[in-house]
């Protein structure tokens, strides 16, 4: 039985695994098992971001995402990303553990002086201390709800980002939706953002024996609704064909070019039938 492949359209969105699998946290349902210790894929170099973002932008990209592991470990994140934000409206996914108020005021003042949109999303996974932090270890609860207020008292609107299983509801009426809005409606945050995801059987969720996409099942399927039509993403070894599967070799594109990625990707991994499932998008909506 051949691998479904899913036709690349045009790019819309860069992706930057910037610090690659490198973090300060250990999260137990992480996509691609990021840790504080030897990271299995390594962090980028300016020059490495700086060509793509160059790239990118003369093939119109829309918007451009900073990930990992954690950015705000890479010594050059802020200058990264005022380079971003010349070329495209960018966001910055952190687990929000080392924006301080020096932090934020350099993020606020990179927000005013750019000509496009700036989002930050901080990723908390229950509205109890307890319960998220046997998630996302100890003490990262109220570091990232620091974060959150710091930047909300500053102007910024930071996107509140949380997991749930595949099988519930990803709907704005869903219960996790519905928790998360109301605490940040509690803690004066009067634009409460959210965006729900669901666990990927990948990283250290990964799951022997997940089930894997077939022609026969996306026969008729509308493959504008996948990510990887539009999406490309720039990490360690190259580019790829989704910010879930970057550092895999079976979904590198390219060794370099971002231009050579433009082609069909494989649909070979189980993250792809979460994908395909749920409308999910690793984009902020």
């Amino acid at each position: 039985m051949s691998t479904p492949v899913s036709p690349f359209s045009y790019l819309s969105t860069l992706w930057v695994q910037l610090t690659g699998t490198w973090c300060n946290l250990q999260c137990v349902h992480c996509i691609n098992a990021s840790g504080p210790k030897n990271p299995w894929l390594k962090s980028l170099d300016p020059k490495t971001v700086k060509r793509s973002i160059r790239e990118a932008e003369t093939f119109g990209v829309k918007e451009i995402y900073f990930t990992g592991g954690e950015p705000f470990l890479h010594e050059d994140i802020l200058d990264l990303l005022a380079f971003a934000l010349q070329a495209a409206p960018t966001t910055i996914l952190t687990n929000g553990t080392m924006i301080n108020g020096t932090v934020a005021d350099a993020l606020a003042a990179l927000a005013s002086q750019t000509p496009y949109s700036f989002e930050i999303r901080v990723s908390i996974d229950d509205i109890d201390a307890e319960q998220n932090d046997r998630i996302r270890g100890k003490g990262a609860w109220a570091k990232a709800l620091k974060a959150i207020q710091l930047l909300h008292a500053r102007g910024l609107l930071p996107i509140l980002t949380a997991t749930e299983p595949v099988h519930q509801s990803l709907s704005e009426e869903s219960g996790l939706y519905t928790r998360f809005r109301n605490f940040l409606l509690s803690l004066g945050i009067d634009k409460p953002r959210v965006k729900i995801i669901p666990i990927f059987p990948i990283g250290r969720m990964a799951v022997v024996g997940a089930p894997l996409l077939t022609e026969e099942v996306l026969q008729g399927f509308d493959f504008s609704l996948l990510q990887c039509s539009e999406t490309r993403v720039v990490a360690d070894g190259g580019i790829y064909s989704c910010p879930i599967l970057a550092g895999l070799a079976e979904a590198r594109l390219s060794e370099e070019s971002l231009q050579d990625s433009f082609k069909p990707c494989r649909l070979y991994h189980p993250a792809c039938v979460t994908c395909y499932h749920t409308g999910m998008t690793c984009k902020n909506f």
